[in-house]
């Protein structure tokens, strides 16, 4: 699993299907779902759409590349998956998240980062649970 993960995150960008991630992990496409599922409490198609937005949150706050230039660049193939997969895990729109993260002030990436980087399916739970 972790060997299909690893792939996943080098090559996001590129189209990626299960039978070749299963070939990685040397399992079957059904099993590969399952375990995948089980060992990162997410389905692999949620881990590679999170992993394409986290880059593509990386092309909005640092570069004054168009949404559309975005969106290409991180592996989606239409504007309109994009956005509604972005609004999904952010919860604004790839515009608005531009323009809420507007020249970062003087504090360290990792702060950045921790602030901007999306929360994980077992966050999210942890986080419900606790209200």
């Amino acid at each position: 699993m972790l060997r299909a993960r690893d792939a996943m995150d080098r090559a996001y960008a590129e189209p990626l299907d299960i039978p070749a991630l299963a070939r990685i992990a040397h399992v079957s496409p059904a099993h590969f779902i399952r375990t995948f599922r089980a060992t990162f409490a997410e389905t692999p198609h949620r881990y590679l759409q999170r992993r394409r937005v986290e880059r593509a949150m990386f092309l909005l706050r640092e570069t004054d590349r168009s949404v559309t230039d975005v969106c290409l660049a991180v592996g989606f193939t239409s504007l309109g998956t994009f956005s509604r997969t972005f609004r999904d895990i952010i919860g604004e729109s790839p515009t608005a998240y531009r323009k809420r993260m507007l020249p970062p002030a003087a504090a360290p990436g990792c702060f950045t980062m921790a602030y901007s980087r999306p929360a994980s399916v077992l966050e999210k739970h942890r986080d419900a649970a606790a209200r």
